[in-house]
């Protein structure tokens, strides 16, 4: 079977929810939503699943909307920072918590993350959807960079947990045999939103 992750549009800035912050889309996050469709349109898609995250699942309507199929929101793929109660995009972390942001960037998580936590649950999540779908299936999946990252981390045997750049929308394919061989075919594929991600924008 295949998986395809595509990782969230662009969402908002919060710096302080009285609960977990849970942005939903930006204006231009909207818009790179809207480029996901096409860029799916020549794989044969039988199944829509998403994080329970808002900035997820908004990303997930247009494409389920093009497919006629419902949104499945599967709690294991939410992401490292689902219980945090601010949620402050990398691009700016990278000016205002400069630390924080070297140490993502050296494929590290954040130091307040159960690592081993985060990994099991993303693992299983994907195992079961692996599990449950037929050898010729396609299911795509919308979730996040660390999402992503941890489940090529497992396939491709790395060190670290954070080792990809993983951009708005972009695609990345792991194929899964019947045998149980699975094969990153692509990673972050993201030129159906190229001149939407920030750093084209501000170039």
């Amino acid at each position: 079977m295949q998986l395809i992750l595509v990782r969230h549009a662009q969402p908002v800035r919060i710096e302080q929810a009285e609960g977990a912050a849970d942005p939903g889309l930006a204006g231009i996050g909207v818009e790179q939503a809207e480029r996901v469709p096409a860029a799916l349109s020549h794989h044969r898609i039988k199944r829509v699943v998403s994080s329970p995250q808002r900035r997820a699942r908004e990303t997930a309507l247009p494409t389920a909307a093009k497919l006629g199929l419902e949104v499945e929101v599967l709690d294991g793929l939410a992401e490292y920072d689902r219980d945090l109660p601010a949620y402050i995009p990398i691009e700016d972390a990278k000016v205002e918590f400069r630390a924080e942001y070297d140490r993502i960037k050296a494929g590290h998580l954040p130091t307040v993350i159960d690592e081993l936590a985060f990994k099991s649950r993303v693992l299983d999540t994907i195992t079961d959807i692996a599990v449950r779908a037929d050898h010729t299936d396609t299911v795509v999946a919308f979730a996040h960079g660390g999402v992503i990252n941890i489940l090529l981390q497992d396939v491709l045997g790395l060190a670290r947990p954070l080792t990809f750049p993983i951009d708005y929308c972009s695609i990345t394919r792991v194929l899964f045999s019947r045998t149980g061989r699975r094969t990153a075919a692509t990673i972050n594929e993201n030129g159906h939103v190229w001149e939407l991600l920030p750093r084209n924008i501000s170039a």
